[in-house]
């Protein structure tokens, strides 16, 4: 199903596509250098939050974001 044809219920689709996030699970496995190298491939040279990313979804569920639909927003701190 698309946004496309479930938009004339007023019902949005979007999804959240979240780079490196500073969680354990994230760091399990990758060891402190993979770690720190994929932190420096972000514009802002760290590793993103679960409060940053969790912004986002809050805000694309609000009615503020009532005219965004069908998109994928990275949510990556700029990582190329």
């Amino acid at each position: 199903m698309s946004a496309r044809c479930i938009g004339h219920r007023a019902i949005t689709v979007n999804a959240v596509a979240p780079g490196a996030t500073a969680t354990k699970s994230y760091a399990a496995g990758r060891g402190e250098e993979l770690v720190r190298r994929f932190a420096a491939m972000s514009a802002f040279s760290r590793l993103g939050t679960v409060e940053e990313v969790a912004a986002v979804v809050t805000f694309l569920a609000s009615g503020q974001a009532r005219w965004i639909t069908g998109q994928v927003l990275r949510v990556n701190g700029g990582t190329v």
